[in-house]
């Protein structure tokens, strides 16, 4: 006998499995924060690159010449390069996704209000 005063979540108004809003906002500001990581990354690795570079040049040799020595040189940071820009489109596109689901649904209530509307500001919840 389940005489429940609350209607399953299924029935509840509102509610649809796979809804993507839920995901929207964490998509959006976990994009954005990875995007701002690799561009730091890659900032990084320019000035590396340019740091190696100028060293490699002190000598009166040239980064562009053909040598291995050369070519190491200017291969050493290519992985984590573009690993940096792949993370990087990846999260923009994600962090989009996220904006555009949220923009679309600007107007509709979200179900993980659980405050109901009720506005709380720090004395309530100080105590006072």
């Amino acid at each position: 006998m389940e005489d429940s005063s609350t209607p399953p979540a299924a029935e509840q108004p509102g509610f649809r499995h796979g809804d993507p809003v839920k995901y929207a906002k964490p998509a959006l500001i976990a994009g954005a924060g990875i995007a701002v990581v690799c561009v730091a990354l890659l900032v990084i690795i320019f000035f590396l690159d340019s740091f190696n570079a100028t060293i490699y040049s002190v000598g009166g040799k040239d980064i562009n010449d053909a040598t291995d020595e050369a070519r190491d040189i200017r291969g050493l940071y290519s992985a984590v390069r573009i690993g940096g820009i792949v993370f990087l489109v990846i999260s923009v596109l994600a962090a989009a996704a996220g904006a555009v689901v949220i923009y679309r649904n600007r107007g509709r209530i979200s179900d993980s209000d659980d405050d109901g509307g009720e506005d709380v500001d720090f004395d309530d919840l100080a105590g006072g």
